[in-house]
């Protein structure tokens, strides 16, 4: 099975993320004391098998790699949230305003990013999810496909009817 997800084999590597879901979750959990880091971590594992399985190259078993891939993972995830939530900065130091920076447009963005995340929750959940995905976070569909477990076509196919939604729906609003 291994070989055949390598070789490309769609249904293959879905049957792998299927079959090590549950331990990608188990070492994730271990590793990280925070549950929603842990979650975070094995998802991001799942992803990065799907994009990485070529890289797979069977000189240890394939647990063993995708034990260290999640490990890894999880230590990033660590070292980002990490930095995240960093303590602030003393209040003596001020920051400057940008010079570039246009209150108009900026509330503009913001009101433009509330509707669009109110009309994006009238989606489906699985065509909210494709559009987020390929269009906010940059996923090939192929990536899509892997992660929400679901053909290259109906990903396309999601993301084209969910966008046309989205457009006439804000649409209508601009025009009111």
């Amino acid at each position: 099975m291994i070989k055949r997800a390598k070789d490309g084999d769609g249904k293959a590597l879905e049957a792998l993320c299927e079959r090590y879901s549950e331990r990608v979750g188990r070492i994730a959990r271990r590793e990280l004391s925070d549950t929603r880091d842990a979650q975070d971590a094995a998802q991001d594992s799942m992803l990065k098998l799907c994009q990485r399985i070529g890289q797979y190259r069977g000189e240890a078993q394939f647990a063993t790699w995708l034990h260290r891939l999640v490990v890894n993972t999880c230590h990033d995830t660590a070292t980002r949230e990490r930095l995240r939530r960093a303590t602030p900065l003393p209040e003596e130091l001020e920051l400057e305003p940008a010079k570039d920076c246009d209150p108009v447009a900026e509330t503009l963005g913001a009101e433009l990013r509330v509707e669009l995340s109110r009309h994006l929750r009238e989606l489906s959940p699985e065509q909210a999810r494709v559009v987020v995905l390929k269009d906010a976070l940059g996923f090939s569909f192929g990536q899509i496909a892997a992660v929400a477990r679901m053909p290259v076509g109906t990903a396309k196919c999601y993301a084209h009817r969910a966008r046309k939604r989205l457009r006439e729906r804000l649409e209508k609003e601009v025009a009111a």
